[in-house]
């Protein structure tokens, strides 16, 4: 718990724009928002810390590309 409070104000203090979610019985994640990118960070029951970056290539896409979403992302 030490390592999550510590993380995160930091974060604070240095005004980096995070939100914190749920998402596995035994962990509770950071989401990390910086320019570019999105950080995932994890903070487990057993004192492990599991972080994933997901890294914007650049590229802009048009409306038509929320079709795709729906073909390709839908149960």
């Amino acid at each position: 718990m030490k390592e999550l409070l510590d993380f995160l104000n930091k974060l604070e203090d240095k005004k980096i724009y995070y939100k914190l979610d749920k998402v596995r019985n035994e962990s509770i994640m950071v989401e990390v928002a910086v320019p570019g990118e999105r950080w995932e960070v994890e903070f487990m029951d057993d004192g492990t810390i599991e972080i994933e970056k997901f890294i914007v290539d650049g590229d802009m896409y048009e409306g038509s590309e929320l079709k795709y979403l729906f073909e390709n992302f839908s149960d």
